[in-house]
């Protein structure tokens, strides 16, 4: 087959993208969810989830060949490890876990056990991993997610729209993208808190992808870390996590007022 990319619309790819990443991801989900409301009697290891996060990856890595060819694949391969960018965006990288440990020692009187390591390497449907878990979160929903949603789709999405405006697309497609897991990992009354700390979350990768010269990496890196402070089985629901939730839509608001939606970042927003 040759390797010569079709002439698409940018509109198409993102289509197709779209189609691609649902797909894939909801073909592990869906079975899943079933399997979890006894509507079948599969015996589908729960531990597979987590390949649902290679959706997006795998999305955007089909749908560029088909568009741009070797070329298009090149530029997002090496996107994906961009690692030279200015040391405050590693430090912006690194803040769920930077700032997780202030916020642990300040709870601790009341609350000792957030002192311990132990319990942010206890994740969903797996044996305790350790800081494994940092890894397992930067793989999967890190990069698995992050190559596609900011790496592909936001990018597209800025050419002809602000920052913001692309973003709360994104928001859309992305919350709706985590659908199948309400029916079998997430309580469904989490939903509204859920979508405001997506939208947050969204603002906020998008500041920190356009900021860091559109590096997969670094967004990848704050995913992962977020996910390991904050989604871990064993403190999912407790106090540090609501706090590093918080600040996250704190910041969120923070970027707009202070970056201006047009761009969302010091630099110029990031397109394709």
């Amino acid at each position: 087959m040759s390797s010569t990319p079709q002439t698409w619309s940018r509109n198409k790819a993102l289509i197709v993208y779209v189609v691609i990443a649902y797909a894939v991801s909801w073909m592990i989900e869906i079975p899943l969810a079933l399997q979890a409301q006894r509507i079948v009697t599969w015996n589908i290891p729960t531990s597979v989830h987590y390949f649902a996060s290679f959706g997006p990856l795998v999305a955007a890595l089909v749908t560029t060949w088909l568009s741009e060819g070797r070329a298009g694949l090149r530029d997002i391969v090496l996107r994906m490890f961009k690692y030279r960018v200015p040391i405050v965006w590693w430090l912006a990288a690194l803040s769920p876990l930077i700032a997780y440990f202030p916020l642990a020692i300040a709870v601790s009187a009341s609350q000792p056990d957030w002192l311990r390591l132990s319990p942010l390497g206890t994740v969903d449907f797996l044996p305790p991993l350790g800081l494994g878990a940092i890894v397992l979160w930067t793989v999967t929903f890190g990069l698995g997610e992050e190559t596609g949603w900011r790496g592909f789709a936001l990018p597209r999405l800025q050419a002809r729209r602000s920052a913001l405006g692309a973003s709360i697309i994104l928001w859309m497609l992305w919350a709706l993208w985590h659908l199948p897991a309400f029916f079998y990992l997430y309580d469904p009354r989490i939903v509204v808190g859920f979508l405001v700390g997506v939208l947050a979350g969204t603002i906020t990768l998008s500041w920190l992808y356009n900021s860091a010269s559109g590096s997969i990496l670094i967004v990848a890196l704050w995913h992962g870390l977020f996910n390991y402070t904050t989604g871990c089985s064993e403190c999912k629901t407790g106090f540090v996590s609501a706090i590093l939730s918080t600040l996250v839509m704190v910041w969120a608001v923070l970027i707009v007022i202070i970056f201006k939606p047009t761009n969302l970042s010091p630099l110029q927003r990031q397109t394709e």
